[in-house]
């Protein structure tokens, strides 16, 4: 039976879905690809952007003769205030990764409850079918 023959509606649905959803898994390798690619890129052209002023900054300063030394205190407060900036940093990272794999739960807890409540449905019909199905002696 060739694939432009008509067959049973459900079947040709799941062809027609399962199609769709192989499809689908093959691009979504490339987009999580082209998306980190992308974010790779943004953080060097803004580090870059960041170190490139900074450099000009010291440049200008240097040739006009300005004293760029800072106190103790000030030092102190911009490594402390770095310190803290990193360490939310990484509490956050942490805590978005720990949000994405209790979403992935759910979704497999989900997907797990679907299959079974699926089976349980079709064994309900199946009972109620075979309570109003006259048998055969």
């Amino acid at each position: 039976m060739s694939k432009a023959e008509t067959k049973e509606a459900y079947t040709v649905y799941k062809q027609n879905v399962n199609r769709y959803f192989e499809e689908a898994e093959k691009n979504v390798t490339q987009y999580i690809q082209a998306i980190s690619n992308l974010q790779q890129e943004f953080a060097s052209a803004y580090r870059n952007a960041v170190e490139t002023a900074l450099e000009f900054q010291q440049e200008t300063a240097t040739k006009s003769g300005f004293n760029a030394n800072l106190p103790p205190t000030y030092l102190k407060a911009i490594n402390d205030a770095t310190e803290e900036i990193v360490k939310t940093s990484s509490v956050q990272n942490k805590a978005v990764l720990a949000a994405m794999e209790a979403a992935r739960q759910n979704i497999k807890t989900f997907n797990d409850n679907l299959k079974a409540f699926t089976n349980m449905d079709a064994s309900i019909l199946q009972s109620w079918f075979s309570a109003w199905t006259p048998s055969r002696n």
